[in-house]
């Protein structure tokens, strides 16, 4: 088996067997090494590559508002944020603006964050409970 077929392998069965925080956090890091590249991409003068990495941005970020539990508060709060993160790497991608580029990621960083503490405490009272029965 190649280098990269196994690579390959280990990506679907991570995604496979992900639960549907560690999915979310994905999401999450995906959206960052878009706007990241997308960032690159306009610093270079390459419009085409850009406007590429920037709408796989803005599709990580439908998705994340396509599945918000509309059922919870939180998701209130969130869908807006999303919304306008959605918007301002629309003014990025027309008016190769760096700096609403810039805004996104730290949005988008911020949100990373913010779940990865929450998966690992849940993590944790999960191996806490386990540990006491």
């Amino acid at each position: 088996m190649s280098t990269n077929k196994a690579y390959q392998t280990y990506q679907n069965n991570s995604v496979n067997t992900a639960t549907g925080g560690e999915l979310t956090l994905m999401l999450y890091n995906g959206c960052m090494k878009f706007i990241k590249q997308a960032r690159k991409d306009m610093e270079n003068k390459d419009f085409a590559a850009k406007n590429t990495n920037i709408q796989k941005a803005q599709k990580i970020i439908n998705e994340l508002m396509v599945t918000l539990d509309m059922k919870m508060e939180i998701s209130h709060q969130m869908m807006p944020l999303y919304d306008y993160m959605h918007n301002l790497l629309t003014e990025a991608n027309i008016k190769n603006d760096l700096e609403k580029l810039e805004e996104a990621l730290g949005y988008t960083e911020e949100f990373r964050d913010v779940w990865k503490q929450v998966i690992l405490k849940d993590r944790q009272q999960k191996y806490k409970q386990g540990a006491s029965i």
